[in-house]
């Protein structure tokens, strides 16, 4: 999972500036999910969705009065303890479980991965960009701390601060490759949060691939992430287990706005950090050769909510005893005409519901801002250029009640 990549950002996605041949082989070899969301257009509440299998909303972490949009340094707010999160689940099916990148869901110890059910952690607990410097220079302060240096961690102790983030991609790659090594004979749930293209304004990489793209910094890292796809691809297949091991590729959110431009969500409309297509939407890439049809593509509904219980049901796992807005998506992903199990979709933006979308239409919802319901056809507009309202009243009352009973449910 790319950190802040943008659905335009790969080549199989449409990119005619970044080269990244090893994602363009891994969707000839699979299938490309075109109709695949983060349920946030930001880091933590995104990253809290992935690992619980619910809206950010329902586990607490959509909006914190302490840090707001996102975990900060040094906060006293994470994942709870009492959540179960898919690397629990999996580790419960006898899955060997490592995350190794960006964190994001607490840097307090009882927040911190291998208390929430990974066996390993290598990588940052917050964004890249959460430096010391940066937290001087906007006066953050929280628990009465500045912020720390840059953490690299492994395991729960700082290895390294600042951490290099020039080396991260290498780093993180390197981490996964030995992992993967380590336990090639049994079960494995690898989670691999790369921590670029990033949160920093200028993104980092190794000298390898520094200033070889055309897109500056940021084609730089998006280059460098796929050559870290490609290794571990080649991993797979050295250790004679590619054809045992299910990958999925994709990001967190879509590329925030920034001047000039670095990340790319065409055709979608809008930026990262929103609840527009652009803020939500991400590139998402599935293989399994054998399992899931090859050169295929799929625009059914889909979310990162939906990987703990698909990967539970192919792993044999018990669910969680609780609520759980993913779904399994494994006959969406095998099958060639499987539709999607869910019917609607819900953009919120920390604590308050601006959309909900089905299989074609989007109702961004009235607002201080926008007093009046917009409609888009994301079939024939994903940029959402249009607004058809007008056209199509059934269709806004329809799904005005559906959010109405997600705001009974999750709260707006």
């Amino acid at each position: 999972m790319a950190d802040n990549l943008g659905y335009g950002d790969i080549e199989p996605f449409g990119s005619k500036l970044h080269r990244t041949p090893n994602l363009t082989r891994m969707a000839r070899e699979g299938r490309k999910l075109t109709s695949f969301y983060s349920a946030s257009g930001v880091c933590t509440p995104s990253r809290a969705a992935l690992m619980t299998g619910s809206y950010p909303r329902r586990v607490g972490l959509d909006w914190t009065p302490e840090d707001g949009h996102v975990l900060r340094p040094v906060s006293p707010n994470g994942l709870h303890p009492k959540e179960i999160t898919i690397a629990e689940v999996l580790k419960k099916a006898g899955y060997a479980t490592a995350c190794i990148g960006k964190w994001h869901l607490g840097d307090q110890p009882e927040f911190l991965p291998t208390r929430q059910g990974f066996d390993y952690f290598l990588g940052l607990p917050y964004s890249d960009d959460m430096t010391h410097a940066t937290g001087q220079r906007i006066g953050e302060r929280l628990r009465g701390k500045q912020w720390p240096l840059l953490p690299w961690m492994e395991n729960e102790k700082v290895i390294e601060a600042p951490a290099n983030r020039n080396q991260m991609t290498q780093r993180e790659t390197a981490a996964a490759l030995k992992f993967i090594a380590a336990n090639k004979a049994k079960p494995f749930f690898l989670y691999l949060p790369h921590n670029m293209p990033g949160s920093s304004r200028q993104p980092f990489s190794s000298k390898a691939f520094r200033g070889k793209s055309k897109n500056g910094a940021w084609g730089d890292a998006v280059e460098e992430l796929d050559w870290a796809a490609g290794e571990i691809f080649k991993a797979l297949k050295n250790h004679k287990i590619d054809e045992r091991t299910l990958v999925i590729w994709t990001s967190d959110n879509g590329a925030p706005r920034r001047n000039p431009p670095q990340g790319s969500n065409g055709p979608l409309g809008g930026w990262g950090y929103t609840t527009a297509e652009g803020g939500m939407r991400v590139p998402a890439i599935v293989r399994w050769p054998g399992f899931i049809p090859a050169n295929s593509t799929s625009d059914e509904l889909g979310t990162l909510m939906d990987l703990l219980p698909t990967f539970a049901k192919l792993a044999k796992a018990k669910l969680p005893e609780r609520a759980l807005d993913g779904k399994n998506l494994w006959r969406t992903w095998s099958s060639v005409n499987a539709k999607s199990p869910h019917k609607y979709f819900f953009y919120y933006h920390t604590k308050h519901l601006e959309a909900v979308r089905d299989g074609r239409w989007k109702l961004a919802l009235p607002s201080n801002r926008n007093p009046k319901p917009k409609l888009f056809d994301l079939k024939t507009d994903a940029a959402e250029k249009h607004n058809v309202a007008a056209q199509h009243t059934d269709v806004v009352k329809r799904l005005h009640a559906a959010a109405e009973a997600a705001r009974g449910d999750l709260g707006d």
